[in-house]
């Protein structure tokens, strides 16, 4: 009778042992998804349009929600999460490109003429962080069910949703243009902007057009979008990829530059 209670004893034991081990691993593995930088983030994310079924832990949901919070409160948005809802696309849309979403960030705030590049520069940290978490993105302007996600918020304007989730694959590199295609700066350009050009090339942008341009002279930055009703949003999404790829402290966000001598 001792020798089978000690059995018991030993095999919850060994349970025990191996359930907390199994935690702390996974508890590892999640500090090293955190400790990824955003520049880090900004390298490695890419446009995913299909999902898994794996849901989304409740401690990585507390923390999307708080860095919502943050931008919400710091940019004067009402960007929401929304968890297990397949309302983003219509039927056709989701048979044929978005798979699996069920996960997604509202983009939407008080109409005001600068609210679509607020919420592009705000979409592109959620999207950066989410990264940082394992987790996957994907910037829609154009094909989401606008009537039913708009209805859900009245009174506000709803440019877009960001689906996120734990991707079937990682994505891949999007075409970019040629860094001279898109910049031009008065004299030798600096690294800084030289490597703020190539991270704006990162950025996500309607249609994959990167219909901007960016004029660096001396320590002044300008930049301009040409995508018709992406414009503004385009240009906020480029403009958080400039800052993170220049470092905020080397330039100074200016209404134009002059490229002429002076």
């Amino acid at each position: 009778m001792q020798d089978a209670e000690k059995e018991n004893t030993d095999l919850g034991n060994d349970f025990y042992e191996a359930t907390y081990l199994y935690c702390q691993q996974k508890a590892v593995e999640r500090r090293s998804m955190t400790n990824m930088s955003m520049k880090e983030a900004m390298y490695k994310r890419h446009t995913v349009r299909k999902y898994t079924d794996k849901a989304i832990p409740a401690e990585i949901t507390e923390q999307l929600n708080r860095r919502i919070t943050e931008n919400n409160q710091k940019y004067n948005l009402a960007i929401r999460f929304k968890e297990n809802d397949t309302n983003a696309f219509h039927s056709i849309i989701k048979l044929i490109l978005a798979k699996g979403v069920k996960n997604y960030f509202i983009m939407v705030g008080e109409d005001a003429p600068d609210l679509d590049e607020r919420l592009g520069y705000s979409g592109a940290d959620l999207m950066l962080y989410a990264q940082t978490l394992g987790l996957n993105t994907w910037w829609v302007g154009g094909t989401f069910n606008r009537k039913k996600i708009s209805g859900m918020i009245p009174g506000a304007k709803v440019i877009g949703v960001i689906a996120v989730g734990y991707g079937a694959t990682q994505g891949a590199p999007h075409k970019t243009k040629k860094s001279e295609e898109v910049s031009s700066y008065h004299g030798t350009a600096p690294s800084w902007f030289r490597t703020g050009v190539e991270a704006a090339l990162l950025a996500p942008t309607a249609l994959a057009k990167q219909a901007f341009f960016i004029k660096g002279k001396g320590h002044g930055v300008s930049i301009t979008c040409d995508n018709g009703i992406f414009s503004g949003a385009d240009k906020g999404l480029i403009k958080y990829h400039f800052e993170l790829g220049a470092g905020k402290g080397n330039f100074d966000w200016v209404p134009s530059v002059d490229m002429a001598e002076v």
